[in-house]
């Protein structure tokens, strides 16, 4: 397939090219001082681009799959799957912001940030050439570095940025080193051309392994797989809570996403459903050593953890693990498991971190203690500790919760590449998160509350939790639609 010049390519970067637009649009109408008191004048522009975005992604969902801007940027199914979860994920992130009390004034930076966050995260889940993916990546890390300093006056924001911005840069100095290391051994920036070259030719496999493996302290540090995770949880709870909910969620995805693109089109061959690694590297016994020690740390610390944003970091660092125990399996149903979890994670960590921000609002509290008692608290405290019990219970996989269907889809794919080793230290893994996620449905529905603080009503915050909750049971019994979403985005232009 050809790749298409510029003119014919902007008709496929539509999504991409109204967020820019609502970027600049957050900004030239916070200019004018008679709109200095509309609060929510940015994050209504945001929303609507974002809507907008959603909307064309749907329409062109059908289009040929093509190779735009001369080859640098590809949309397939597969890259409008993650323009649409990545959009959605900011949808979300939005009515958080507004209901949380960490951020009460913001200002048009912070919508402006989200908005172009979104851009980088589309951009980057589409790229096919190392370049691209270098800059897609940037173009995400840097603003989110600015979204986690965004509070004013907070030291511990302050220092999480710092050390965001510490980490992000050393892993992407690193990244870039072993791409160029990538580049000259194959001669080539493109993936496919990547590959055509190690099918054909013999390559020095010292060198392309050390450039693998620094690549992928850049992928690694976007989706907190050790030993690229230690940002995480310092990040995660110094962050404004609703931006912790966002990093956890759409920047995630879009680490799988290039993950999955790079390794599925440069160094594998796709046969009968399976795609064979090539003869220089065995990339799945790597990435599955990966998967390893990312579930085994982030469940074994988690259980040590008293804060709850930290508490859900080491739960999202372990949920990475399981993603690339799916990743490592290296066939097409690798590829449905990963997007399939992300759906399952979207509900029921943007959940977690729902009631996080719920109990903060009420409580002024991060501290996991704080939860005990949390159904006997008068008001809204029975239904918002079901729905946080509902979410746990789906991070742990039991059924008939989401997080169960979606354990199994990964478990399936583990499977039918008979990696049976992997498949024992994901189960071994998820008897482990069952301790520390019941623990705290322990402490909300059989211990006492400290003091008789009342929950009041947050009717916003409750109906999205509320249906949040309800997702996570419905969509875990009534999968099918997920499942063919899922059938139709692992549809990669190889």
């Amino acid at each position: 397939m050809q790749p298409l010049d510029n003119i014919a390519s902007l008709w496929y970067f539509l999504p991409e090219s109204v967020l820019a637009l609502t970027f600049v649009l957050i900004f030239l109408l916070d200019l004018p001082k008679r709109f200095e008191r509309k609060r929510y004048l940015s994050p209504l522009i945001a929303a609507i681009g974002l809507v907008l975005a959603i909307l064309l992604t749907i329409y062109g969902w059908n289009f040929p799959k093509a190779r735009v801007f001369f080859g640098m940027i590809t949309v397939d199914p597969f890259t409008n799957f993650f323009r649409l979860f990545c959009a959605a994920t900011s949808l979300f992130t939005i009515y958080l912001s507004l209901r949380s009390n960490d951020l009460k004034n913001t200002t048009a930076e912070y919508w402006g940030m989200l908005v172009g966050v979104t851009i980088g995260m589309g951009v980057l889940a589409a790229s096919s050439n190392l370049l691209m993916i270098y800059l897609g990546l940037e173009l995400v890390s840097i603003l989110s570095f600015v979204m986690v300093g965004y509070l004013p006056g907070s030291r511990r924001s302050a220092e999480a940025a710092l050390k965001y911005v510490l980490y992000g840069a050393t892993a992407s100095g690193i990244m870039i080193y072993g791409l160029s290391f990538i580049f000259g051994v194959t001669g080539s920036l493109d993936p496919i051309q990547i590959r055509l070259f190690l099918q054909e030719n013999p390559a020095e496999r010292a060198t392309l392994f050390v450039g693998l493996l620094m690549a992928f302290a850049g992928f690694g540090y976007k989706v907190s797989a050790v030993p690229f995770h230690m940002w995480t949880p310092d990040v995660y709870q110094g962050a404004p809570t609703p931006v912790t909910a966002f990093l956890s969620v759409g920047p995630k995805a879009a680490g799988f996403a290039i993950i999955l693109r790079f390794v599925y089109t440069a160094l594998t061959q796709y046969q009968d459903g399976f795609f064979i690694p090539l003869k220089y590297i065995d990339i799945s016994t790597l990435i599955g050593v990966f998967a390893v020690a990312t579930m085994t740390l982030g469940n074994l610390v988690a259980i040590q953890q008293t804060n709850i944003k930290r508490f859900l970091a080491y739960s999202s660092i372990a949920h990475a693990g399981y993603m690339l125990m799916a990743a490592a399996s290296l066939n097409t149903e690798g590829i449905r498991g990963v997007l399939f979890y992300l759906l399952t994670y979207f509900i029921m960590n943007l959940g977690a971190f729902g009631v996080a921000i719920y109990v903060f609002n009420e409580l002024n509290t991060e501290n996991i203690e704080d939860y005990k008692g949390l159904s006997k608290r008068s008001g809204k405290g029975m239904l918002i500790a079901v729905a946080m019990a509902l979410f746990l219970f789906s991070l742990t996989g039991i059924p008939p919760t989401v997080g169960f269907v979606g354990k199994f889809y990964i478990f399936t794919a583990v499977i039918k590449a008979k990696l049976y080793w992997l498949a024992l230290f994901g189960v071994a893994n998820s008897v482990i998160s069952l301790y520390y996620y019941v623990r705290i449905v322990k402490y909300m529905f059989f211990d006492d509350p400290a003091d008789d603080r009342t929950l009041v009503q947050n009717v916003g915050l409750v109906r999205m939790l509320t249906g949040f909750a309800i997702a996570t049971i419905v969509f875990g019994i009534f999968w099918k639609s997920l499942a063919v979403l899922t059938l139709s985005s692992a549809n990669l232009l190889l």
